[in-house]
């Protein structure tokens, strides 16, 4: 059994026939729940440029050694291996911050070269990406989402610890220029802190264009001290927007989409709200998780990974990868247990997870 040093379980990789012999004969990602994953997360880096106090310590944290994390050759052919032979169709790019992997854009080349081609999206922070969104574009970037939680400059400090609000509101600029169509912005309301911006960040993403999509905060920082009862709920933030919106629910199917969304004022600005604690969609969930040191993750909240860079650098064909990747999907859990008595949070922080 192989560890890695945030001192997670991790299931041996078996590179013969899938150990569940209960499992269809079919070449996708499917679970036990019937659902099937076609939405891969990749997390290029566990490392970040802010510090924003909900994610990690003033101080950061330890990085994964360098010589465990992915290089873009590997990352390349589990992704292939996703996409050709498990049937992913959405591929996203996600930290930490992806934006400091310097082979972002060959990376996006590559997997857009696949036949048949995903579509390919990133979630940043935006700093940066105003040097590189033309180039990201064209190398076959489809869509972004940036991190913003605050419009003001003293409110951005001392929640990402970094005077950096202007580099991202930069990035956003730059790639509604590119024509990344709609941008998506990411917000995180805190009680005490941020929450009464939330008309505010509506009425900025309506005048720009953006999509603006609301996430209940999550037990993920590396501190491990999420308090239920300080974060704001989808019902809060929901009852904030009505104080100064109509609000009605959006007739397109949601599907597996995590956000629910809402049409504002007869539309057609349209902003979404992603309650994971309060109203999860488990029984949708179709993504699979890669993170940077190539362990897969059947959940956001899993408490164990199956090791794909071990038999990956040994030299495990693509065959016996993607069997090793069916196996880790067959056994996911029909919840993450949030909310159940006795719930663990991850030892991982979402910043070595992947968004």
């Amino acid at each position: 059994m192989t560890a890695i040093p945030l001192g997670l379980p991790i299931v041996p990789a078996a590179t013969g026939r899938p150990v569940a012999s209960d499992r269809p004969d079919t070449p996708a990602l499917l679970d036990r729940f019937g659902r099937v994953a076609t939405d891969l997360r990749v997390s290029l880096t566990d490392r970040c440029n802010l510090r924003c106090d909900y994610c990690m310590p003033a101080e950061g944290l330890d990085w994964l050694p360098k010589d465990t994390v992915l290089t873009a050759e590997e990352i390349i052919r589990l992704v292939r291996i996703a996409v050709v032979e498990l049937g992913v169709d959405e591929v996203r790019f996600t930290g930490g911050e992806p934006l400091l992997r310097r082979d972002l854009e060959a990376i996006v080349g590559a997997v857009g070269a696949l036949r048949p081609r995903p579509q390919i999206s990133v979630t940043t922070n935006g700093i940066g990406f105003a040097a590189r969104a033309d180039a990201l574009r064209r190398a076959g970037l489809d869509r972004v989402n940036v991190s913003l939680d605050t419009l003001r400059a003293d409110t951005f400090r001392r929640l990402a610890r970094r005077d950096r609000l202007d580099d991202v509101l930069a990035g956003l600029t730059a790639a509604h220029a590119a024509g990344f169509l709609p941008v998506k912005v990411n917000a995180v309301l805190m009680r005490g802190r941020n929450d009464g911006e939330a008309a505010e960040l509506l009425r900025f993403c309506i005048e720009h264009s953006y999509e603006l999509r609301f996430i209940e905060q999550m037990p993920l920082d590396a501190q491990h001290g999420w308090d239920r009862a300080e974060m704001v709920t989808a019902g809060e933030i929901l009852s904030m927007l009505r104080a100064e919106f109509r609000l009605d629910p959006d007739p397109a199917e949601r599907g597996a989409a995590p956000a629910e969304r809402w049409v504002v004022d007869s539309g057609p600005a349209t902003v979404g709200v992603i309650a994971s604690v309060t109203r999860p969609f488990c029984s949708a969930c179709d993504r699979t998780r890669l993170t940077a040191d190539g362990q897969i993750r059947s959940c956001l909240f899993a408490t164990t990974e199956t090791d794909l860079r071990t038999p990956m650098r040994a030299g495990a064909t693509d065959d016996e990868l993607a069997t090793v990747w069916r196996d880790a999907m067959w056994r996911k859990a029909a919840g993450h247990g949030i909310n159940s008595e006795g719930f663990a949070q991850p030892a991982r922080p979402m910043s070595a997870i992947g968004g």
